[in-house]
């Protein structure tokens, strides 16, 4: 579990693709402290399994699976990638609750600005996840817990502050890059529970809402 509060930017030292699992190696200092082999790191807002480390870097083992699901295959050596340690019991949660899942890669179809405090980046996710974004709900986008500032259709729009655009990868995107995107997890059960065998069609329509109590 982890809160999209990226802690530091790592670099990519190698990216070894043999058959089967991926491994990469990351050069970093803060997520170090504490970190023990077996830990888990969110790297770009993917959770993967820390395998080895030492006083510069980490490596990292990924499946087949993790690497179709991610955009991690894109990176080169040199990239930049977001880190997070694992939350602990007894951290603050300053973001939203992130499980370091990727439900999908999403495309950046616009960025507007910088304005006056915030750069406005547009995002189109996949047509299935569109009724998870909400308006003022949240969003992972390689790891950063965002605030939805509008949706239209498979679309969705976040205002990045300078702060964010400084301590994140986000500040180096451009139109075209290809983020992980994570949707918030309550959003995920809420869909999970209104496609119920009862509405499997899913969608809060009339007929579950009013099995449901809602109305």
């Amino acid at each position: 579990m982890f809160t999209g509060l990226v802690e530091e930017i790592g670099i990519v030292e190698t990216l070894n693709r043999p058959s089967g699992a991926v491994s990469m190696r990351i050069r970093a200092a803060k997520v170090l402290e504490g970190t023990r082999a077996g830990d888990s790191i969110a790297v770009s807002g993917v959770c993967l399994t820390v395998t080895r480390l030492d006083a510069r870097g980490f490596e990292v083992n990924m499946v087949a699976e993790t690497a179709a699901r991610t955009n991690l295959l894109d990176l080169q050596p040199g990239a930049r990638v977001n880190l997070e340690r694992s939350l602990k019991l007894g951290d603050r949660l300053g973001g939203h609750f992130v499980l370091g899942h990727t439900d999908a890669v999403a495309d950046v179809v616009g960025i507007v600005g910088p304005r006056p405090g915030e750069t406005l980046l547009r995002v189109r996710g996949t047509r299935d996840l569109s009724s998870m974004i909400a308006e003022k709900g949240s969003v992972a986008l390689d790891g950063v817990s965002l605030t939805v500032a509008a949706v239209d259709g498979d679309t969705f729009a976040v205002a990045l502050i300078p702060y964010t655009l400084e301590t994140t990868t986000l500040g180096g995107v451009r139109i075209g890059a290809r983020l992980n995107l994570e949707v918030d997890v309550l959003a995920r059960y809420v869909a999970r529970q209104a496609a119920s065998p009862k509405n499997p069609e899913g969608g809060l329509t009339e007929n579950w809402m009013r099995n449901q109590g809602y109305a």
